[in-house]
């Protein structure tokens, strides 16, 4: 039965409502001795206990896509096949040009959260050696006839910790809210990217590359925006490339856009941060060297002392104390090309998906403005 389906959040509302009739039928007819009868009230009373934690659980994890599936839950799962040491840039001294296609079969996404027109996939990265689900929304431009020799820019969705792959186009109901902007002209037309983050079990990658563990960084970076390139028709120029993400998405967001400027033009970062050590499970957080190398203050700062500032614009909202603080510090070191634009959240409710929800239209305008890339001519 599946963690996040509608039969099991069914059969967790009856449990609960028979672990609350069950005491309130049986309580005083329990026959035979004190222990008997005291030993099976405790156990009523533990199974109302327990059916009733499922139960919010289940709300929360639905609410805010924490985990897909049991293996994520249960901490089974392997989406690593290989780590080799892939060098400074995560190819492993390959060239991206000297790829052969990577052709993919898609199917209608299984699960109702993500609304309509959603599709998935299940990749194995030939680069990362990791595998996993990546889904792919479309603009409704996209089946256009006016636009079938056009080619579109593309937003890379990252999720908090722990977090599910459809968290952007469920939980904060991405497509369903740019759908009619896009249709309308508000807002220009992305193809949306949503793949697999949670690929350590218990562990929060960093999105870093570490030999012999995992190359998160190249999964992302290099395996899912190969694919989608092959795919569809997405533009492969980084004026048409960018990232947004939220809490530990944010980070990785930040840090994949300063650090890849030849893929990515932009990033958007809600409620994120800049030491990596804050979430107590990143990997990167518990590595001294990566701890400072994956910070994004210090890939910017590198970038600047060597004369090469990357063209990249960063748009970061938060609040005092989530998110606003670690904007501040890029924006102070940012020099042209580099642009940091800081928002700041007021009375907005904490560090939910209720929160980056509501910022979804606003954060897509801002890229609009800076994938500057329109769709473009196949061909």
């Amino acid at each position: 039965m599946s963690l996040t389906g509608t039969p099991f959040f069914l059969t967790s509302i009856a449990l609960l409502i028979v672990a609350v009739v069950l005491p309130l039928a049986l309580w005083s007819r329990i026959a035979g001795p004190r222990l008997v009868r005291g030993l099976a009230r405790l156990a009523m009373l533990l199974f109302a206990q327990v059916t009733a934690i499922t139960l919010v659980f289940v709300l929360v994890n639905n609410a805010n896509s924490l985990y897909d599936t049991w293996d994520d839950l249960l901490g089974t799962g392997n989406h690593v096949e290989a780590a080799r040491d892939l060098g400074p840039d995560g190819m492993g001294g390959k060239q991206i040009k000297d790829q052969p296609k990577q052709l993919q079969a898609f199917r209608p996404a299984d699960d109702p959260v993500v609304g309509s027109g959603v599709q998935m996939t299940d990749l194995k990265g030939r680069i990362s050696g990791v595998s996993g689900e990546v889904y792919v929304w479309l603009p409704p431009q996209y089946n256009d006839p006016a636009y079938k020799d056009k080619k579109f820019p593309v937003v890379e969705l990252l999720p908090g910790y722990p977090g599910s792959s459809k968290s952007w186009l469920g939980s904060l109901k991405a497509g369903e809210q740019l759908r009619p902007l896009m249709q309308s002209g508000q807002i220009k037309p992305f193809i949306l990217v949503a793949p697999r983050t949670n690929i350590i079990s218990g562990a929060d990658t960093g999105c870093v590359n570490i030999p012999g563990k995992v190359n998160a960084d190249s999964w992302l970076t290099v395996d899912v925006r190969k694919m989608v390139i092959d795919n569809f028709r997405a533009d492969d120029k980084p004026d048409s490339w960018g990232l947004a993400g939220y809490s530990a998405g944010a980070h990785c967001a930040a840090k994949l856009a300063l650090a890849h400027p030849d893929r990515y033009r932009a990033a958007v970062a809600m409620s994120g941060y800049n030491d990596p050590a804050i979430e107590p499970d990143s990997l990167a957080g518990k590595d001294p060297k990566l701890r400072i190398e994956s910070n994004p203050l210090h890939i910017l700062k590198s970038a600047n002392a060597a004369g090469k500032p990357p063209r990249t614009a960063l748009y970061i909202s938060g609040s005092a104390g989530d998110g606003y603080q670690a904007g501040i510090g890029l924006r102070q070191l940012a020099q042209r090309p580099t642009t940091v634009t800081v928002q700041m959240l007021t009375g907005v409710g904490g560090h939910t998906t209720a929160v980056w929800k509501n910022q979804v239209p606003e954060v897509f305008r801002w890229l609009g403005r800076q994938l500057t890339a329109p769709p473009t001519q196949v061909g």
